[in-house]
This record gives structure tokens, sequence and C-alpha cells, in this order.
């Protein structure tokens, strides 16, 4: 039975911690109802892609040893996630993927026999069909630029519905890319169910990163071009990671990379000295913010656990209150730990990545990204819950970076700076 240490706080739990007794053994091998599940096939093809689409760039993997030697452990690293395709997020690799395999296969179905290329549909070769498509999705601000970049790229409709905290700025920079965008009430899991709705009335094609029982093929894509990001990491390192802290949301992303590192710690030949062992995937850590912390809960109850969201999260992306039926099967049997902290640990990272401590870059990041700082921050002054995730000074850390400022007047408003001054130029 999982179980977890909590912070005692009479008030509010700051930051809580729960082990997942499931996946207690790190040297198991990506198991074939897994691989049925999120296949190392599809990682491969999702990477062939996407690898081959004009600007692609392996992002930074930035090395923190100030950060590193506060904290006491060996080495801090951090994926720069908002360099990719210019979206400012690590959403660019899901949805835009995704809208790409959807239009191949509904041109296969209308009688399409020959290969279906992305270079084929970026060049309009198909565009008298497929400018008669729509693609619809529900977002939080990243994912829904993603797939409107996609529907511009490859030559169909978008319409995106964003709920109503969503900052206006998000909406204008989703509408920037042609998309027509909706407001819609409630927050991200109701506009999620009226995107399904509106779509099916309207014969629109859902481009959703939550699976469900009978909506598993798209997220599906979404979460296999999101595993681009891990690959990445092997390449540039010189060791694996031994902890990740990867943002929750749904957990497609936290599943992606789970699964492609847990399938890589086997693919991988000698380690240099001090790395760990063969065939150990990393200690899989799922960050969420306690005000959504619906794979917290999940893996403290060892089923599917849905939250309801009753105030909003300062890590927008995050704001999930339902965890998809496709990334469960993963995070259950693989991830090792979920921790969960309060909103003001993320804006403290922004913070602490704006103004770095010598050694270190400056670091322009947003409210999801400044999460993973924001775990380490929580965990700093609680020997006891970095012993319970096996935190020492051996220890090389993953960062996911996954936004820069997607909002910029949010950004400025918590660092005091805006990017372009945080960065010097």
């Amino acid at each position: 039975m999982p179980w977890s240490i909590c912070m005692p706080d009479t008030k509010t739990d700051l930051v809580r911690v729960a082990l997942n007794s499931s996946a207690v053994d790190r040297q198991l091998r990506y198991p074939g109802d897994l691989d049925r599940v999120l296949p190392a096939s599809g990682f491969d093809a999702a990477y062939a892609e996407i690898s081959s689409w004009p600007g692609y760039a392996p992002t930074p993997l930035v090395s923190l040893p100030g950060l590193a030697r506060e904290f006491g452990i060996g080495e801090l690293l951090y994926k720069e996630e908002r360099h990719r395709f210019g979206l400012n997020s690590f959403k660019a690799l899901g949805g835009a993927y995704a809208v790409m395999r959807v239009l191949a296969k509904e041109l296969a179905r209308r009688g399409v026999t020959t290969p279906i290329t992305s270079k084929d549909l970026a060049t309009g070769r198909w565009r008298e069909i497929t400018r008669g498509i729509t693609v619809a999705s529900a977002t939080d601000g990243n994912h829904g630029r993603s797939v409107a970049w996609g529907a511009r790229t490859f030559g169909c409709r978008c319409v995106i519905f964003i709920h109503e905290t969503v900052s206006e700025a998000r909406g204008q920079a989703i509408a920037a890319y042609g998309a027509q965008v909706i407001r819609v009430g409630g927050g991200y899991d109701d506009s999620v169910r009226h995107t399904f709705s509106e779509a099916a009335k309207s014969g629109w094609f859902v481009v959703q990163d939550t699976g469900t029982p009978d909506y598993e093929d798209v997220p599906r894509d979404i979460t296999s071009g999101y595993a681009v990001i891990a690959r990445e990491v092997l390449a540039q390192s010189s060791a694996p990671p031994t902890h990740v802290f990867a943002p929750a949301g749904v957990g497609g992303l936290a599943s992606a990379l789970l699964a492609q590192f847990w399938i890589s710690a086997f693919a991988l030949g000698a380690r240099p000295a001090g790395s760990r062992p063969p065939g150990e995937r990393p200690f899989f850590i799922v960050l969420e913010p306690t005000r959504a912390d619906c794979v917290y809960r999940s893996i403290e109850a060892g089923e599917r656990t849905d939250v309801a969201i009753t105030e909003e999260t300062v890590m927008a992306g995050l704001s999930c209150g339902e965890v998809s039926t496709l990334a469960w099967p993963v995070l259950r049997n693989g991830a090792s730990a979920a921790i969960a902290i309060d909103d003001q640990f993320a804006l403290e990272g922004m913070r602490r990545f704006a103004s770095p401590v010598a050694g270190d870059r400056a670091i322009v990041a947003g409210e999801c990204s400044g999460g993973g700082l924001g775990a380490m921050l929580a965990l700093r002054d609680r020997p006891d819950l970095s012993a319970a995730l096996q935190l020492d000074g051996t220890s090389r850390v993953l960062l996911i970076g996954t936004e820069g400022d997607t909002d910029a007047g949010i950004y400025e408003s918590v660092v005091g700076k805006s990017a372009q001054e945080v960065l010097g130029s």
C-alpha cells in the first residue's frame, strides 16, 4: 500500500510527499502491458517525425552547479523547454504532432493511398481536403498554442476553448496562430468536457492529452511527442539522471518521460563511474500543486482519484483534477513518489532562477517551471523528506523547465523584471 509523509502544519500542508510502494524495484524492465499502453515504437516514430521538422533543435540542458551545492546534491540539471519551436513551452512537441497524425489518418480514411508526410501537409498538397477539417481542444494556454500552431502549419481549422481564469494574454497568443478562441465557464476540467460536447455536435476532431477509456489514440500521440525530451536529455548528458522531478497536470508529460527513461535504462551501454547501475531507471518524482494534486492523491490511494479544484493554482498548466487513463498505469507502476507543494514555492523558484547564485546563469522560468526548483527549496529544510526521496550528495537531479514567460505580464509581476531584463538583453 502506498504511504505518505506529510509536513506537520496545523493550517496548511505546504509540502507533502507520497511514496509509491508499487514502484520500489527500479531494476524491473519496462513491462509488456505498459508497452501496449505507451509503446516504445510510438516514441521512436514521434522522434523520427518531430526531429525532421524545420526549426527542430534539442533544447538546452543547463547545469546549475551553484544551486547543486546549495542543495547538497551532486548535480542539478534544467531542461529549458521555452526554446521549443518558438512556442515558449514543451507543448509544441505534443499537440502539433497529434494534429499531423489526425490529418494523416483522416486523409487515409477518405481514400488517400499515397504516404502522407508532414512536409506534404505543410506545403498544402492536401489543402483542398484539410481546410474542411477542424481540430478542437481545451487548454490552460500552452497546449492550445501548440494545437493552433499545428493546425496552421498543416492546413486545417482550429477551435480552442479556454476557461474563465486563463489570462487574456494567453488567449491572444493562441489566436495569433489563427485559431478561434472561445472562453467558457468553470475550470480546466469543465472546459475539456465542453470541448468533447461541442466537437461531437460539430464533427470536429478533439486533440486533448487527457485519456479516457474510449479516447486514447490521440492522447497517446501527444504523449509520444513529449518523450522527445527524455531522449534529448540522455543524448546531452554524460550520465543519466538519478532523480527526475516531472510536472503532472493530467500526467501526460510525466508518463512520457518516465516511460522513455525506463525503456532507455535497459538500452544504454556502459556508464561512467558513480552513475546508477545499468538497468535501473531514475527515482521518478511527480510534481503537483497542493491545490490540484490528483496524481498525488491517486498514488496515495493506490487507484485513480479525482480531485475537485476549489481554488486555482498559480501553476496554471498543472490545474487538473483528473488523471489521464493513459498516464495512470505508467505512473502507478513506475513513479517512485509524488510531491505536492504550495504555490509560494513555485513563485520563489521563478525568482531564484531569475537571480542566480554564483556559477549559475539566469533562467526565464514560468510558473510551472518554477515548481521544480520550488520543490527543491521545499525539501531543503526537510531532511526527512529528502531522505525519503533518496536525495544525497551523489544525486544527479533533473528539473523540467516546461515553459518560459508565456504571460509576460504575470512573469514580470512575480519576478520584478521582464524576461529581457533577466537575460540582460
